[in-house]
């Protein structure tokens, strides 16, 4: 998913399932950062302090998705969930071990992934890390079928349109990749076609099975998932009966998910602002905005910076109210997250990539 899903309907989703303005701003700004926290490494700072962050995202052709590590590291904890074949923990399916890896929409991994969340809400940062959980929890809706590691299970093949032809625009593209190699990783070899909102499509994978998507359908789920997940959040209760979307709210995403169809993520994210700007939703108007870098981040906020990448041997001013900043209480979640999916959750699982 991108922006216009990550931040325009997670907020949406955040408000109607009863967060205030300033609440559901974090979280939709939270599950947006994730996609565009790229730095990593110590924090210097001017009077000899020191924050240490991780990244949660590498650009499709960054060299570090060759370094199998730091793919571990990043595209499976925060993009790419492994489901373990839809079996529940203790369970170990037959097949390859790549199988096990493959994200599925709604697993039980996600799951417990979103009660662990839970459990964590009273941390400093527990709304930080519920926006980072609800993207990694939506994203196994756009990201089923795939895995998060180079392996030739992800290959995309005969990519067709909604009418069934065959997708030669696409095909014309990834004929200009010049290192094919990196395609394999998550669902590099059909670009963005996973990722937005309005497209209806097919492809054969990687097993020479024919895959046949409806985005629409799909991220109208993922956001009536993310609405029970936030209203069980608001309880502290995992397991609690809750409702996810309700008229008129519902049927307004759904036309705005089927309808925006600018293939820049840019322009449908505007879209998405004007119409909350608008108070077509039944909290009413708002105004939200998303600045990843530069002034008007909440980096820029945090260290006075508005460069898009820092490095390690640069110093910042030292404030005390950076350790109640937004910037850094979501790299303290991001960092929670983590350490939770990899060392606890998979694990249960019998699953390790650390």
């Amino acid at each position: 998913m991108q922006l216009d899903f990550h931040h325009g309907v997670t907020y949406v989703v955040a408000r109607l399932a009863g967060l205030t303005h300033n609440e559901a701003s974090i979280v939709a700004y939270c599950a947006q950062y994730v996609d565009d926290a790229t730095n990593s490494g110590l924090v210097r700072f001017q009077n000899g302090a020191l924050f240490s962050r991780i990244s949660s995202a590498h650009k499709l052709l960054d060299y570090r998705n060759f370094k199998e590590l730091a793919v571990h590291h990043v595209w499976i904890p925060f993009h790419f969930l492994p489901a373990n074949c839809g079996l529940p923990a203790g369970q170990e399916p037959e097949g390859d071990f790549v199988d096990r890896l493959i994200c599925r929409p709604n697993s039980l991994v996600a799951q417990q992934m979103v009660k662990g969340c839970i459990e964590d809400k009273h941390a400093p940062y527990g709304l930080h890390r519920l926006g980072i959980t609800l993207h990694v929890y939506a994203d196994t809706w756009a990201h089923q079928g795939f895995a998060g590691v180079n392996h030739r299970i992800n290959e995309v093949t005969r990519v067709t349109d909604a009418e069934g032809k065959l997708d030669r625009s696409l095909m014309k593209r990834l004929a200009g990749y010049f290192i094919s190699e990196a395609l394999p990783l998550g669902h590099g070899a059909a670009l963005s076609y996973p990722d937005r909102p309005f497209l209806r499509w097919g492809y054969t994978n990687g097993k020479g099975d024919r895959i046949l998507r409806d985005n629409p359908k799909d991220f109208l789920e993922a956001a009536d998932h993310l609405c029970k997940a936030i209203r069980r959040y608001q309880l502290g209760n995992a397991e609690a009966p809750v409702a996810g979307l309700l008229e008129p709210d519902k049927t307004t995403i759904a036309y705005l998910l089927e309808t925006i169809t600018d293939d820049d993520k840019f322009v449908r994210h505007q879209k998405w602002m004007r119409a909350i700007a608008e108070g077509r939703f039944s909290f009413g108007k708002a105004v939200v905005s998303y600045v990843s870098k530069g002034k008007g981040s909440w980096k820029y906020l945090s260290l006075g910076t508005e460069k898009a990448v820092d490095s390690e041997d640069e110093t910042f001013p030292y404030q005390v109210a950076f350790l109640n900043s937004n910037w850094k209480r979501f790299h303290d979640a991001l960092q929670a997250h983590h350490f939770h999916v990899l060392h606890e959750l998979l694990p249960q699982y019998g699953i390790c990539t650390v």
